[in-house]
């Protein structure tokens, strides 16, 4: 390995151990964000890496059926799993988070909804997903790491670079885990990078993942999608439907009245 960020990077992978304390988190930081809706909150640190668009436009892009069983990888501090318990329909969400303090601050959050009962964050790797969350899933979704591991863009804050890149686990890793915990039949959801897509399905059918549907997320009208977002299904026949484009600003830079109807922000306006 050469030298550089990317050389950083792997010391710091090599002797911070995950079970110890915050690392480097400034526990000053620890805010409590309401997320106008169903009066769900969430605990962040800004010092760490803090969920953005991609994870809400994945929570509403995932269909549950009543009494499903979910898992989300790479939960972070539990945005997806909270978002999902709105929704009152899945039988429990479980969500799986590798660093310590983030998986910390997932369980506090999801005492602090009062919702104990239908969720739980477990501190592990994905990786491991079928032994530590236990039995098969319906749905599984993730928000991963988009960029590659050895890029070296990626920062020196161990929880961003972790978020942002493949320092922990690959996409082969994820579409790997799902493939594990998916029923025949159940459903995967993930948010992705639209340069990868090509390397998405080939993962994905690595791992008897079949593509279904797809939606491509474009910042603005008039611009190239960045984001698709993606439903598979574990055994699934072939055969894909791509849905209608979402465009996150209309061509005067304002949020669309989708992005408006996901967010609820008509809704806390009333």
């Amino acid at each position: 390995m050469t030298g550089g960020k990317s050389s950083k990077a792997y010391w710091l992978i090599m002797t911070i151990s995950f079970k110890g304390s915050a690392v480097d988190a400034d526990l000053t930081k620890e805010t409590i964000e309401d997320l106008q809706y169903q009066g769900l909150k969430i605990i962040q640190n800004k010092s760490c890496f803090c969920f953005g668009m991609d994870a809400v436009l994945l929570a509403d892009f995932i269909t549950l059926r009543r009494g499903d069983k979910v898992l989300d990888l790479c939960t972070g501090s539990g945005i997806i799993p909270i978002l999902l318990s709105g929704q009152q329909t899945a039988s429990h969400i479980t969500g799986i988070e590798l660093m310590a303090y983030i998986a910390d601050m997932g369980k506090r959050s999801i005492t602090l909804n009062g919702i104990s009962d239908q969720v739980s964050i477990i501190e592990g790797d994905i990786k491991d997903a079928h032994r530590l969350a236990g039995g098969v899933f319906d749905v599984v979704s993730v928000n991963p790491p988009y960029e590659k591991g050895d890029n070296e863009r990626q920062s020196d804050n161990l929880f961003l670079a972790g978020a942002r890149h493949e320092l922990f686990c690959t996409l082969q890793d994820v579409c790997k885990s799902a493939g594990r915990t998916l029923k025949s039949g159940g459903k995967f959801f993930m948010i992705h990078r639209v340069a990868r897509l090509e390397e998405i399905f080939n993962a994905m059918r690595a791992h008897r993942i079949a593509p279904k549907r797809l939606r491509f997320i474009h910042p603005a009208m008039g611009t190239e999608p960045n984001l698709v977002l993606i439903e598979g299904a574990k055994n699934g026949k072939s055969g894909i439907r791509v849905m209608p484009p979402l465009f996150v600003r209309d061509e005067n830079g304002v949020y669309t009245k989708e992005i408006n109807r996901i967010y609820h922000i008509e809704e806390a306006v009333r």
